[in-house]
């Protein structure tokens, strides 16, 4: 019976875990799907110039949440941390808050004065969506920090409460705006009104702190995580403006629906990210934690490359209709380059932690690399693009694989 005790008192606590990274995942799960969802009604509701409009502003919401993401890596191993050693937490966090609210107010600041070049570019009627969309991103900003307090603190059930709480509001609100006025600007100015929500409800689970007045010394690691996922984020798209520029329009309609496909296998293992992240602030066993997130994600990831490559015609269909699928071949290319990247976002990660900025102009390459083979080597053919993006990932994980392997052989504890 003396045994049996701690197998018994750590089993809840493996349990617990499992639970909340199964929530985290739902709540993901739910706020992408509203996303496509809002893409999905305004192709529907809107005509098409005043959908190509919404969709390219969508995409900028996309790029514009950036800093959000680079707060919310930065506040997760900051708060993790400050846990681990014992520090003043609380302080902390009110020193990330400030620098949350100056990073959030230079997002919000670059967009506005962006305002007239994008309507330009954008052939946009007025300026007020541009405007609209520089006012979500600022909450959401603000937002990413309270996200990576919740990371830090290794509350992942009030961090999917809170994912799926910025899902209904801005997404939702984004959804009503686009119902019930049927305009751009109203789907935006709806969007911004919920990230103000989400941002409020972040503030009021995170304990309602107020910012620190003095500098908390952050700015230089939010940039560097900035610039790191803002690679990521490129690469993660490259392939699909690439696609559009050197196919015909049936290809790259065809190769627009394989990416979703990429999506869905660059989403599906998210909360293994999220949950293994705060514990890359410990780097006796960053390395050990490395490896299994990389064997958990693989494993996740290899049903999806399955059910393409056995089933790859029905699963486009399923996503695009009966008319996509004449271009795509070997659909489960698009499952194995998500894979990839996933594999890619948690090495870099690990190098974020780890304040390694080889890992970043890895990224970068990687995207020159693509940009290249798709130009002036490849056919121009949607299996050429697909193989062009899936080898720019494939070096770039070996490329992490090595970084980290060397981190690790030339830390203390190795």
């Amino acid at each position: 019976m003396s045994q049996a005790a701690p197998s018994r008192s750590q089993r809840p606590a493996g349990q617990r875990l499992r639970l909340q990274a199964g929530l985290v995942s739902m709540a993901l799960f739910g706020a992408n799907a509203l996303s496509y969802l809002l893409n999905v009604i305004a192709a529907r509701a809107l005509a098409p110039d005043l959908y190509g409009a919404l969709g390219s502003l969508l995409a900028l919401v996309v790029v514009g949440a950036v800093p959000a993401m680079g707060m919310q890596t930065v506040a997760a191993l900051h708060v993790a941390g400050l846990r681990a050693s014992g520090g003043d937490v609380a302080a902390g966090e009110r020193r990330l808050l400030r620098t949350g609210l100056g990073a959030a107010a230079v997002v919000g600041l670059v967009a506005l004065v962006a305002a007239p070049a994008l309507v330009a570019l954008l052939h946009l009627p007025s300026a007020w969506p541009v405007v609209w969309l520089a006012l979500a991103l600022v909450p959401l900003t603000v937002l990413g920090g309270f996200h990576g307090t919740l990371q830090g603190r290794q509350r992942f059930d009030r961090l999917a409460l809170l994912v799926a709480v910025e899902g209904l509001t801005k997404v939702g609100g984004g959804l009503a705006g686009l119902i019930l006025l049927r305009s751009t600007s109203a789907t935006l100015a709806r969007m911004a009104a919920g990230s103000a929500v989400a941002a409020a409800v972040g503030w009021w689970v995170c304990g309602r702190r107020r910012p620190s007045r003095a500098a908390g010394g952050l700015a230089g690691r939010v940039l560097h995580a900035i610039q790191a996922i803002l690679g990521l984020v490129l690469l993660m798209n490259l392939d699909i403006v690439l696609a559009r520029h050197n196919l015909s329009g049936a290809q790259a309609g065809d190769y627009a629906i394989g990416a979703i496909i990429t999506k869905i296998a660059y989403w599906l293992p998210q909360a293994v990210a999220i949950i293994v992240l705060p514990r890359f602030v410990d780097e006796e066993h960053r390395g050990r934690m490395v490896w299994l997130a990389l064997v958990v994600i693989a494993a996740l990831d290899v049903w999806v490359v399955l059910v393409t490559a056995l089933w790859g015609t029905e699963v486009v269909r399923l996503i695009g209709g009966a008319e996509y699928g004449a271009h795509l071949p070997s659909v489960w290319l698009f499952a194995v380059l998500g894979s990839l990247l996933a594999l890619v976002q948690l090495l870099l990660y690990s190098r974020i932690a780890s304040t390694d900025r080889r890992s970043t102009a890895a990224v970068w390459a990687a995207v020159a690399v693509e940009v290249a083979l798709v130009t002036w080597w490849l056919d121009g053919s949607v299996s050429a693009v697909a193989t062009a993006a899936l080898v720019s990932a494939g070096l770039l994980v070996l490329a992490g694989v090595t970084i980290e392997y060397r981190g690790v052989r030339r830390s203390p504890s190795a």
